[in-house]
């Protein structure tokens, strides 16, 4: 089973780099850009199965790429919740207070959705739906921190790691499992 793992294109501008989590956001127009090229790095590929987040970043993202499969559509897809802290950049983030000590520690000091809880929906929903698939080819259209977590847990390196992977807007990977 071959998983491609795209992460959505770029957000408008007032979004960018910035802990967006479940805000309901658009692409901009660059985005729209980076998905034709995408479009052109996945032609060849022959999907069997494909899933997307339910938010309209990732929508958006796979309804430029124009494919003629099946699509389901799911929030178990989306980006970790943020908290009060969705819409906010580190630097803001950083003015109200909160200082950066460590990757761990900033993880835990955010608001929102808790880690782990947020690993294991990730994990669960992997094991439970994509992995029991009996397809070659998924396509995955997401956010950064999900395809990070999946690295994470399938490449088994920690966290930090995972999440210090570059992963432009636009990209995608493929895990071989």
């Amino acid at each position: 089973m071959t998983l491609t793992l795209v992460r959505h294109a770029e957000v408008i501008e007032p979004y960018q780099g910035k802990y967006n989590g479940h805000i309901d956001i658009g692409l901009s127009q660059r985005g729209y850009g980076q998905v034709k090229v995408l479009k052109e790095q996945l032609s060849s590929i022959k999907f069997d199965k494909i899933y997307c987040s339910d938010l309209r970043r990732a929508k958006e993202t796979l309804t430029t790429l124009e494919l003629a499969q099946k699509v389901i559509f799911t929030p178990r897809l989306r980006e970790k919740s943020w908290g009060r802290h969705e819409g906010k950049s580190f630097a803001q983030i950083e003015a109200e207070g909160l200082k950066y000590e460590n990757f761990s520690q900033w993880i835990d000091a955010l608001d929102g959705e808790d880690m782990q809880e947020y690993i294991e929906r990730i994990d669960n929903y992997f094991k439970e739906i994509i992995f029991k698939q009996n397809a070659q080819n998924i396509l995955i259209v997401t956010h950064s921190g999900v395809i990070k977590t999946l690295l994470h847990l399938k490449k088994n390196i920690s966290l930090e790691e995972a999440f210090s992977t570059h992963l432009p807007y636009s990209s995608f990977i493929t895990l071989e499992l």
